[in-house]
């Protein structure tokens, strides 16, 4: 790979439990430029092959075994009878549990005579940190290893990792520790090797959550390719499942793989509100792990503000080579995390969160509303600019470089207030109002109640656009307050926010399903009648699960059930397209140009929200008229 390229993800395989996974080829070895062993914000190992006589086996399946692990099948020519069929088998089942690989490689022969050989298991060490990887400038770090014939012990400044084996011996050699491991078999007979990595980290600020989620979803009389996307999302959601060690009880999700093992506010709030019908405790729990994280302090450096939720967590500072970005270990840089926050709490309420666990919250709530108040101050509108010059210059969902543009295929200038982000504030208002109401706040009540209007009333005046594909609201209002008139799916997330009237609901609706938008597997993150819309686009055109089941549940919501329908049907054709693990986002062909979904080469997967897309759309399935 020519440094500096991100690592394409699409046609790799993954067995992970986090903060633990394990990326390889389809043959189980780990030679491409994201391939190795993962925990947390370090790849430890960064290559694993085997070699039998010098050669190695020829791959012929892979098989999945849920999140935690996948099988491979392969045969040894090298040492067959020559005859066509392959009378030389090599399995291995490859299982992740948080911190460890382990491996059952088996030689299965049925040729008619004793066969021999020497098997090497040869592993990389790595040590680099996962932003390194991510941007295609890893290089190894130094590392010592001592073994003996049982075990090795690889060890780079504070982070190691042991290997064991059942047999063979171990050994250092040409910049990568080895396994030898002679096996001798007769017809009909099979010889087996298991192996094991264990790693440590001790500046790891994440955990895995303890035990098993054992989640199930109701999915009886719906399509049965929706219950076995449901049943495979639940399974990556228990494997995506993080704590942090001083609260280990309060379970959270994972952003998703590889790149984001760690809480994302965005991001875990999301996939939380999407779980309330599987499971509210995961929203109970995620809404005291951002709580003890909310911003107390104004600082420039980490975008922290009083009451402000935050972007993201991670062990040390997060700087992308090649990029002008560098992140602290915590960061806020987030417009729309503090408003979700308090929407979270509203739905988790609303579904039966117990009295105890939302009144602690309160104070909590109290500072978010107060920061969302401030920050709509200036213009009336929540707004975002990047104050570092270091971070996130987009800091909605849509949060890439090129994601906020005029329907020419010019950038918008920041400060930006995003369409979602006045639609949030506006459900997060009424709803803690409501709340507030219940706990016997009526005059706070009140107040949010009023602010939320006066918001709804500002948003319409000011939003709205009128273009040769319709009249709809803007992506965002720039700098100069003037109205980015690009059709794109934000304004699929005002749907039962009540910022937009009924009327506008069902126009809204309606151009989100129409042909510019709606690629037959998903809505479009922009319209293809815009200048830069590309298929490929991250946020240009390219099509994301959670984003198109938003979408869904706000026209749901809205009382639009059929463009509902159709969205969901879209996805359920996607997930099928992906073997029912729906990656991060895939591209925007149309299904005329395409009979399947075309992969977004550097797509994560599994991916917390995409995965929850399954829960919403069998939600709208299984609830409709």
């Amino acid at each position: 790979m020519i440094p500096g390229r991100q690592p394409f993800l699409h046609d790799a395989v993954i067995a992970l439990h986090a903060p633990t996974q394990a990326w390889s080829r389809p043959d189980g070895a780990m030679t491409a430029p994201v391939d190795g062993l993962f925990h947390g914000d370090r790849r430890f190992a960064r290559g694993l092959r085997i070699e039998v006589e010098g050669e190695a086996p020829e791959a012929i399946a892979s098989h999945g075994r849920g999140a935690r692990a996948v099988g491979f099948d392969a045969v040894l020519r090298c040492l067959d009878d020559g005859t066509p069929d392959p009378h030389l088998r090599l399995a291995r089942e490859r299982t992740v549990g948080d911190g460890v690989l382990d491996e059952a490689v088996t030689v299965a022969s049925v040729v008619d005579r004793a066969v021999s050989g020497v098997l090497r298991l040869v592993v990389e060490p790595d040590f680099a940190p996962l932003q390194e990887v991510k941007s295609g400038h890893a290089r190894p770090a130094a590392w010592t290893a001592e073994t003996d014939r049982d075990s090795a012990v690889v060890t780079s400044g504070d982070a190691s990792f042991a290997l064991v084996a059942n047999a063979g011996a171990w050994l250092v050699e040409d910049g990568a520790v080895v396994l030898e491991w002679p096996f001798a078999i007769g017809p009909g007979e099979q010889a087996v090797l298991r192996w094991s990595v264990r790693v440590s980290d001790p500046g790891l600020v994440v955990q895995a959550a303890t035990g098993s989620a054992a989640w199930s979803a109701d999915s009886a009389g719906v399509d049965a390719r929706l219950a076995r996307w449901a049943r495979v999302a639940l399974d990556d959601l228990d494997a995506l499942r993080l704590a942090f060690p001083d609260h280990p009880e309060d379970a959270f999700l994972a952003a998703g793989a590889p790149w984001f093992f760690t809480l994302f506010g965005r991001d875990s709030i999301w996939a939380a509100r999407m779980m309330l019908p599987v499971d509210p405790s995961v929203a109970a729990s995620t809404l005291r792990v951002l709580a003890r994280l909310q911003g107390k302090a104004d600082d420039a450096t980490t975008e922290e503000e009083p009451g402000k939720i935050p972007h993201e967590l991670r062990a040390t500072a997060f700087r992308m080579p090649g990029e002008d970005i560098s992140l602290p270990p915590l960061y806020y840089g987030t417009v729309d995390a503090t408003p979700l926050w308090v929407c979270l709490l509203v739905d988790a309420w609303r579904a039966g969160t117990a009295r105890e666990e939302v009144e602690p919250l309160l104070p909590h709530l109290r500072a978010a509303l107060k920061w969302i108040e401030a920050a709509a101050a200036k213009d009336g509108f929540l707004s975002y600019f990047d104050r570092t010059g270091k971070g996130l210059s987009n800091q909605g969902w849509k949060d890439s470089g090129d994601s906020i543009q005029w329907r020419d295929g010019r950038l918008a200038k920041g400060p930006i207030a995003l369409c979602e982000a006045q639609g949030y504030a506006h459900e997060a208002a009424a709803g803690a109002a409501d709340l507030l109401d219940a706990f016997g706040a009526g005059e706070e009540a009140a107040h949010w109640r009023a602010w939320a209007a006066r918001l709804r009333e500002r948003f319409n005046e000011r939003f709205w656009v009128a273009t040769p594909e319709g009249r709809y609201p803007a992506i965002a209002l720039d700098r100069d307050g003037r109205a980015v008139d690009t059709l794109t799916s934000n304004i699929g997330h005002l749907l039962g926010t009540g910022i937009v009237d009924a009327a506008d609901e069902a126009s809204i609706a309606g151009l989100l399903v129409g042909e510019s938008m709606c690629s037959g597997y998903g809505v479009r993150t922009m319209s293809s009648g815009a200048a830069g819309y590309w298929p490929l686009s991250y946020h240009g055109g390219a099509v994301w699960a959670h984003d198109s089941a938003i979408v869904a549940h706000g026209m749901a919501r809205a009382g639009r059930r059929e463009e509902a329908a159709v969205v969901v049907a879209g996805l359920l054709d996607a997930a099928e397209g992906f073997g029912f693990r729906m990656p991060e986002l895939h591209a925007g062909f149309a299904r005329a140009e395409r009979d399947r979904p075309v992969p977004y080469p550097a797509a994560c997967r599994p991916q917390a929200w995409s995965a929850t897309a399954a829960l919403t759309c069998l939600q709208i399935a299984r609830t409709a008229d």
